[in-house]
């Protein structure tokens, strides 16, 4: 398992797979929400218009049993008065629930008048009369019936005391909806119920409860439901099918460059080069960093190599000729050459130092944050040396007072040993950079060559040869202690026509 969502293409399949699973579920339940609720609604208006329509007839003193909405092809209709006794109901209501009252069976106070009638409460009372034992008879029966009947479900005591007292004749405004169910004829499904109120001539305030089917809705909803039951996990798994295939594509190249690096590290062969898709996307900037990596890699093994070989190659003369010396010496006491033998420890002590020093810059050691007064430093350095001029002024870096008095004496020795008469030392401010510039009056150096004298090892003639002095590393440890403090060393024409070097650092 661990070894299956460890690829990049496994876990980037399985987070698309993820958010669009998330996405599609949050998106199903709000449609389906909002079927719901616009089919409800659509059930509520249709209820609405059942109500007031039959509200309007008893309005219009239409008797209870004349009343149309009462038909078997109608929805449940209920009317009840204001002490809460279902006076008319529709036809074939067998059972009902969510609505004022849960009976089904109207028992009227009075009876239906004609429309010619009177609405007189003297005419009315004598009905009420002859019902009043028939009341008493069913007294128990509505309390029992009392604790069944629901109440409206959206009515509150607000919207109570803010509906206006009716005229007779006029209808509520206030509609007030509820969801139950309901048994006509045998055949029980949901409904959503509106009430209205309406105030009449004769028959005081009534209130009708009329209902819509809800089957659209349900069946609305159940299909869209199966739909997404289906859908979604299709879809889903075309999402993660298609990232599977398009990711693979994408680091089909990531791949390649894999390969190519283990066989890299296998042949330690440093030559060779990751492939580069033609594309312009991320993945082609890593094979390109690669193999700028690649290059730079060999190029510093090249350098190392070339450096090993070289500096064996500088230790072998001096230590093979200081050993001539020591057995010719051993053999002969008299013929030992102690001067020549002490100028050859001379030359390797140096050479190991420059050696050293070498190997600590390109270690990337970093010098001491000091300040050096190059003007001070420049004096010091050219002090005993013969036709040395000086010409500074004060400037102050930051950095190691040691490798900068080595470069100093580098250039130096560099300009004693080409310069036919003298070497110049000057030190001046040039914005926020300190140059110091070493000239000789010798031959200088060819244009083409002012690089190529900072390589290591590097002898440009025969006047630059060991018997001179010099293993050909002073230039280049002079160069990389500048490059470490932030600096630059170049090579130039002088005026007097020889060599000038120009050592650049920040001020301090």
């Amino acid at each position: 398992m661990n070894r299956l969502f460890g690829s990049v293409r496994s876990r980037a399949t399985l987070g698309a797979t993820l958010v669009v699973a998330v996405a599609l579920f949050v998106t199903g339940a709000a449609v389906l929400q909002a079927l719901r609720s616009n089919l409800t609604a659509e059930a509520g208006t249709q209820a609405e218009g059942t109500a007031r329509a039959v509200a309007s007839e008893l309005a219009a003193r239409t008797p209870y049993d004349q009343l149309s909405g009462l038909g078997s092809k109608s929805g449940p209709v209920q009317v009840v008065d204001e002490d809460g006794n279902l006076v008319a109901a529709s036809e074939d209501l067998q059972r009902i629930s969510g609505t004022v009252t849960d009976r089904v069976e109207p028992r009227p106070s009075s009876p239906s008048p004609s429309p010619s009638a009177s609405a007189s409460p003297s005419q009315s009372a004598p009905a009420r009369e002859d019902d009043e034992d028939e009341d008493e008879d069913d007294e128990d029966d509505e309390d029992d019936d009392e604790d069944t009947e629901t109440p409206r479900s959206q009515s509150t005591p607000e919207d109570e005391e803010s509906e206006p007292s009716l005229a007779p004749g006029e209808t509520g405004r206030q509609t007030t909806f509820s969801s139950g169910a309901a048994t006509m004829d045998d055949d029980t499904a949901d409904y959503r119920f509106a009430a209205v109120d309406v105030q009449t001539h004769d028959r005081g305030l009534l209130t009708v409860s009329a209902g819509a089917p809800l089957a659209a809705e349900h069946s609305a909803v159940r299909t869209a439901l199966t739909v997404m039951l289906i859908g979604f996990p299709l879809l889903a798994a075309l999402v993660a099918g298609m990232t599977w295939v398009i990711t693979g594509r994408a680091l089909r190249p990531v791949a390649g460059i894999r390969e190519e690096m283990a066989a890299i590290t296998a042949s330690e062969d440093l030559k060779r080069r990751v492939p580069e898709p033609g594309t312009h996307d991320e993945i082609a900037r890593l094979a390109r960093t690669t193999n700028e990596t690649l290059a730079a890699l060999e190029t510093s093994v090249e350098r190392q190599r070339r450096f090993v070989a070289d500096a064996s190659h500088e230790l072998r003369s001096p230590i093979a000729s200081l050993r001539t010396q020591l057995e010719v010496a051993a053999a002969h006491p008299e013929l030992l050459d102690l001067d020549g033998a002490v100028e050859d420890t001379v030359r390797l002590q140096h050479l190991a130092a420059d050696l050293l020093l070498l190997a600590r810059l390109d270690a990337g050691e970093r010098p001491v944050d000091a300040r050096v007064d190059l003007a001070a430093l420049a004096r010091e350095e050219a002090a005993g040396r013969t036709g040395v001029t000086v010409d500074v002024e004060s400037a102050e870096v930051a950095g190691s007072r040691g490798q900068l008095a080595r470069v100093l004496g580098n250039l130096l020795d560099n300009g004693r040993r080409h310069a036919r008469e003298t070497v110049s030392v000057s030190v001046r401010r040039e914005g926020d950079r300190a140059v110091l510039a070493v000239a000789d009056d010798g031959d200088g150096v060819a244009e083409a060559d002012r690089e190529r004298i900072f390589e290591r090892f590097v002898r440009l003639d025969a006047a630059r040869s060991r018997d001179d002095g010099g293993a050909g590393l002073g230039l280049a440890i002079a160069r990389d202690v500048a490059v470490r403090h932030g600096g630059t060393l170049t090579a130039g024409a002088a005026p007097s026509g020889g060599a000038l070097f120009e050592l650049r650092l920040p001020l301090a």
